[in-house]
């Protein structure tokens, strides 16, 4: 009888392994049409990409303010840990590919009631104690493929949530760099303010002089004042603007919010050259978009996880132990006992759960697929509109610049003119309202122009995501490996 039930497993198991196959469908990177170029011209040289491009602009403040954001900030950290979050998920699943081992120990004190006649005329005594010790072995066979697509969709979240820890990286950089250059702005245009403050302040003084003089009339002087005024309600807003600004920062570097060091003035910072690249790179440089597959990857493995319930689930449990009523017998030969079994079991009516979870997954499947395609197709449009703004932002920066430039001479020569009687004072007045507000906008279009190149580099992606990820408190995570396609 033993034989003959060993026979029958073993022909069991033999037609498990040689029938057995994986349902659902297997992953296939979709179809995407790329464009051939992008609309506005790029660089030169695709190894920038792969660089830590923000040295480019040449302010080591900057550098270590980057270096340090790397190093503690509290996104990067909570990302990380989601990544040996799903690393354990991945772990957890793929166990069920092997057997399961397990112990249990019991021991009792059973007395019986005085009808019991069965148990004392068996010489049992009453009460009686009662020791076993028993190790387990269960496995379930993967026939259908249910664990392995389980444990590709445990892989791809994996993968998926290592991408999304490097787009937080790329994010990071991206938003400190252009905190750093805006900060730099705006101090441009405190800067400017103060001084046109000063400035105005000194022309009051002497319009209030000239006014005891009788030179000029009282509206003359209320005109000087209105003008002073205009400049310093313009100080505390551009204040308020650089302390937001500085707090923001602070949380990115991973500190309480305080004073932000600086560098280099906006209009010494260097300009970093534009990396080269076709859309179709963006596929593989990109964070989100790899992120974006493999979030398709898991849900396209969930489909064959949920139709692999329709099949019959197959396992064996083996059972070895002992067991005795003294403990000093309880591994004697004479107390041992063992059981070993397999078992199949399969659904044969289940009111459409079944089918319901295959909808499910199917249709969690469309759209991680619909999901995907829109991140490429924001992808383009994301680094079209970064080499849109930065090539119309040198125009418009040189405009602006020859604009100041212009409103300077005019506002000197209105001072001038206006000195020696030949204008009134409105022309002196219409000379500096123009001027103040365009140098205003002077240092904001550099620090943007400046902050366009940051927009490039964070759109295309690239290898410099590697190269920041070498700077975080931790390195790359170990436990999950790059994406490949």
């Amino acid at each position: 009888m033993r034989s003959a039930y060993r026979l029958a497993l073993a022909a069991l198991l033999s037609a498990a392994l040689l029938a057995g196959c994986v349902v659902g469908p297997d992953y296939r990177r979709p179809e995407v049409a790329t464009p051939a170029a992008y609309q506005y011209p790029v660089g030169q040289d695709a190894a920038l990409a792969d660089t830590a491009w923000w040295k480019g602009f040449g302010d080591p403040v900057l550098d270590s303010l980057i270096d340090e954001a790397l190093a503690h900030n509290r996104n990067i950290k909570i990302a990380a840990a989601n990544v040996s979050q799903a690393a354990g998920v991945l772990q957890s699943t793929r166990s069920a590919f092997y057997p399961q081992l397990n112990y249990k120990a019991d021991a009792g004190r059973t007395r019986f009631g005085s009808d019991a006649l069965t148990a004392t005329a068996a010489g049992i005594s009453n009460p009686t104690n009662y020791y076993q010790a028993l190790a387990g072995a269960s496995w379930e066979i993967d026939l259908w493929g249910r664990v392995q697509r389980l444990s590709e969709s445990a892989q791809a979240n994996v993968l998926a949530t290592e991408e999304a820890r490097r787009g937080v990286i790329l994010t990071l950089v991206a938003n400190v760099a252009n905190g750093y250059l805006q900060l730099r702005g705006l101090d441009e245009q405190l800067k400017m303010a103060q001084r046109t403050r000063d400035a105005y302040a000194e022309s009051l003084r002497l319009m209030e002089a000239k006014f005891q003089y009788g030179r000029v009339s009282q509206m003359n002087v209320d005109q000087a004042t209105a003008r002073l005024q205009s400049a310093e309600a313009q100080i505390p807003r551009i204040q308020r603007d650089i302390a937001l600004l500085q707090d923001a920062l602070s949380i990115l570097l991973g500190r309480n919010p305080g004073t932000i060091p600086r560098g280099k003035g906006i209009f010494e910072i260097a300009l970093p050259a534009v990396p080269a690249g076709v859309p179709s790179q963006l596929l593989e440089r990109r964070p989100d978009l790899a992120q974006a597959e493999q979030q398709l990857i898991a849900a396209n493995a969930q489909i064959g996880a949920a139709k692999a319930q329709y099949y019959p689930t197959i396992s064996l449990t083996a059972v070895l132990g002992t067991g005795s009523t003294d403990l000093s017998n309880l591994f004697k030969g004479a107390t041992r006992n063992w059981n070993y079994a397999g078992t199949i079991a399969g659904p044969i009516f289940t009111a459409g759960a079944i089918a319901g979870q295959v909808a499910q997954a199917e249709g969690a499947q469309q759209a991680a697929l619909q999901g995907y395609l829109l991140a490429i197709q924001s992808a383009f449009a994301d680094v079209d509109g970064a080499l849109a703004t930065r090539s119309t932002l040198i125009d418009q920066l040189a405009a602006q610049e020859k604009l100041v430039v212009a409103l300077r001479g005019y506002s000197r020569l209105a001072q001038l003119q206006f000195d020696v009687g030949r204008v009134p004072y409105s022309t002196v007045l219409q000379a500096e309202q123009e001027l103040f507000p365009a140098e205003l906008a002077w240092a904001a279009d550099r620090a943007q122009l400046a902050a366009s190149i940051v927009g490039i580099y964070k759109a295309m992606g690239g290898g410099w995501v590697t190269a920041a990820d070498k700077l975080t408190a931790a390195g790359p995570v170990a436990s999950a490996p790059r994406a490949t396609p």
